[in-house]
């Protein structure tokens, strides 16, 4: 009693979980080969956009350092009301309204109130900055490295979406597995059924019937729990409304052979590496740049001023020069820039030398798991076929009354089992061929 109870529970309840589903269901359905979906998070996916703004901001940095090399112009305008005695003279000739009765004595210490408007334009031109110079090319150099970097970020996202894609896919193999599984032994329980009430089969072996469908039910639950983790998934990396639904229209290719990659040889030219490189020579100009700091900066200069005693009238005056600039001592600051900029490099190297070694182990682990993946296809196909005739055969002589049970169930088992071990197979072959790709940076 307490195991048909509990299958009845159980069935009401996977009923009821797919009524809900199809309830909610009501968002649109939007089919998708791996193709679009790769196309889907080049463009939409947050992660990437903010990888291009990266390079958008090292741009921007480019862009200002042209004040190395451009001249700076400066609009100022002061107000002063001052009765300061040597203001008030200073404010008056600026103006060009000096009388001799200024100079005096009385009305040098007894000075009026005088209102000064000054209007100044100046213009700064660099003749001779080095370090600024080598700042510009640093920071070209800088970009370079986050374009390197954008790049890598992109085919890290399109490693995730193929793994979620070809997740999806796996899944809802498995569930047409288990489907027909279900199938298959809701005939042999009805059989069983049959046998339970003429009275030629104990009430243990028809429940054991109802308990692998029991069992069967829940591997479905669990199927469906993975292809909507791997949708929702998906959808975010897509940049997609949560209600919408994603139906895969791909499926697993199985090429001929194994990729011909050399795993003895590094892929230099892949993003990730390249950017280190790019970093390193980030760090050397950072260095050079230090140095350059100790050499003079050369600037050149003019200056006009309108000065009055109301706003835009009255003397004018203007000023040029040259400005020499030496930090003949620094109290170290340049030495330990240079020292900085030394480790930095030596890190930035130790890291690309890491990543290179790294890789190849990367390279010649998915190339195994592509030829172990390959033979475990054949295996599971060979498998897949012998379990098939065998549950044709014992499930003939179940319905005959000539098989026991407990054979039925092994059967079944084995048959299912080898569906699922071949849909996991090329799932991971189609998985390693994404990381291969990746890995290799091709």
């Amino acid at each position: 009693m307490k195991v048909s109870k509990f299958i009845s529970v159980f069935s009401l309840s996977v009923s009821m979980f797919f009524s809900a589903q199809q309830a909610t269901a009501t968002g649109r359905m939007i089919k998708l080969s791996l193709s679009e979906a790769l196309t889907m998070a080049r463009e939409n996916n947050f992660t990437i956009k903010a990888a291009r703004s990266r390079v958008d901001q090292a741009e921007a940095r480019i862009r200002q350092t042209r004040q190395s090399t451009l001249p700076k112009v400066t609009l100022s305008e002061n107000a002063v009301a001052t009765n300061d005695p040597g203001a008030a003279l200073v404010f008056k000739l600026q103006q060009n309204i000096v009388k001799e009765t200024d100079f005096a004595p009385a009305k040098l210490n007894n000075a009026d109130i005088i209102n000064d408007f000054n209007t100044s334009l100046q213009v700064m031109q660099p003749i001779y900055n080095a370090d600024a110079a080598v700042g510009r090319s640093m920071a070209k150099t800088a970009k370079t490295a986050q374009e390197y970097m954008s790049g890598r970020t992109v085919e890290a996202i399109e490693l995730q979406v193929a793994k979620l894609y070809y997740g999806m896919i796996l899944a809802r193999k498995n569930i047409e597995a288990i489907d027909q599984s279900i199938t298959t032994m809701q005939v042999h329980s009805r059989v069983a059924g049959q046998a339970f009430s003429a009275g030629i089969m104990s009430k243990s072996d028809k429940l054991s019937t109802d308990v692998r469908l029991a069992e069967l039910n829940e591997q479905k639950l669990m199927l469906h729990d993975a292809v909507r983790n791997a949708s929702d998934a998906l959808k975010a990396l897509l940049n997609l409304d949560p209600a919408v639904t994603i139906v895969p229209t791909g499926d697993f290719v199985i090429g001929k052979g194994v990729p011909s990659i050399d795993d003895e040889r590094v892929p230099e030219k892949r993003n990730d590496l390249m950017a280190m490189m790019t970093y390193r020579d980030v760090a050397a100009k950072q260095g050079e740049m230090a140095k350059a700091a100790r050499l003079p900066r050369v600037n050149g200069f003019l200056r006009t001023d309108l000065h009055s005693n109301a706003i835009f009238n009255g003397g004018s005056s203007w000023m040029m020069g040259i400005n020499v600039q030496w930090d003949l001592f620094d109290a170290y600051t340049s030495e330990g820039r240079i020292q900085e900029a030394k480790a930095q490099e030596l890190e930035a190297l130790y890291n690309y030398e890491a990543a290179k070694s790294g890789s190849l182990a990367e390279i010649r682990k998915t190339l195994r798991d592509i030829k172990t993946s390959k033979a475990r296809i054949a295996v599971a196909r060979e498998a897949l076929d012998e379990a098939k005739v065998s549950l044709d055969y014992i499930g003939s002589q179940f319905r005959s009354g000539m098989a026991m049970t407990f054979e039925l169930l092994m059967r079944e088992g084995a048959y299912t089992f080898a569906k699922l071990r071949l849909n996991q197979a090329r799932h991971d072959y189609c998985v390693a061929r994404s990381e291969l790709e990746y890995y290799s940076g091709k």
